[in-house]
């Protein structure tokens, strides 16, 4: 019991200590927004698929997207496999260990134990660092072993943090970002970008879950007419007795 109380206490601090002090930006995803979704899975397929795999999503969940069979197997699957096929990466994890020094995490539930929020911000944060392995790092997870997979849309970016202390002795952190070499896309373009990314991020470790809001608001639904009926019952039944 004491081991468990010292890891929920320390579990705050170590997450904080491995963001870096970033402070998160709230990841505007609609669940809903069935483009954002269909565009997030598309930059998933193209970018993040060719290391980090999502074994507990089959290709043809993506059918609640909007999207067909044949949609699915002409834009979203670039190998040979069958729409009922989980979202497996060809890469074994001794060779990501070896390329990346640890084998790249699968993403079936990466949104829902990193956040929502916690994405967005890691997939705009990352600078060129010329001292890592990569030539990448990013300010909320320093010395990421990830490199930047984005960078040709984004461009290349500089960081820099600056402590400033003032008459009080307070001393706070002042960052500056410069963009170094232009992307393809424009800032607010990438950003959009990334937020649909994270949608989709989302939407695979919860595929049910706009479902599952909907029964839940039919079952509440249900249960109040329930409890009147039986209110009303008791009534009935009780009337005579004093």
């Amino acid at each position: 019991m004491k081991r468990l109380l010292v890891a929920l206490l320390w579990a705050p601090a170590t997450l904080l200590a491995a963001a870096g002090g970033y402070p998160l930006d709230p990841a505007p995803i609609e669940p809903r927004d069935l483009v954002s979704l269909q565009a997030g899975a598309r930059t998933f397929v193209n970018y993040c698929l060719n290391c980090h795999g999502a074994q507990f999503m089959r290709f043809n969940r993506l059918k609640d997207l909007g999207l067909s069979e044949s949609q699915i197997r002409d834009n979203l699957m670039f190998g040979a496999g069958k729409v009922g096929d989980t979202m497996k990466v060809a890469m074994s994890a001794k060779n990501g260990k070896d390329w990346f020094g640890v084998p790249p995490p699968d993403l079936s539930v990466i949104a829902r134990s990193r956040g929502a929020d916690w994405l967005y911000t890691y997939l705009r944060t990352f600078y060129r660092d010329d001292t890592t392995p990569s030539g990448w790092n990013n300010a909320l997870f320093p010395n990421v072993a990830m490199p930047h997979v984005l960078w040709a849309l984004q461009g290349e970016r500089a960081y820099e943090v600056v402590e400033r202390t003032d008459k009080a002795g307070h001393v706070s952190l002042e960052r500056t970002w410069m963009q170094r070499t232009p992307g393809s896309q424009s800032a607010v373009e990438y950003d959009r970008t990334v937020r649909d990314l994270v949608n989709f991020l989302v939407f695979v470790g919860e595929p049910a879950a706009q479902a599952r809001k909907s029964i839940g608001i039919v079952v509440l639904f249900v249960l109040g007419v329930l409890f009147v009926l039986a209110y009303a019952m008791k009534k009935a039944f009780w009337k005579d007795i004093r």
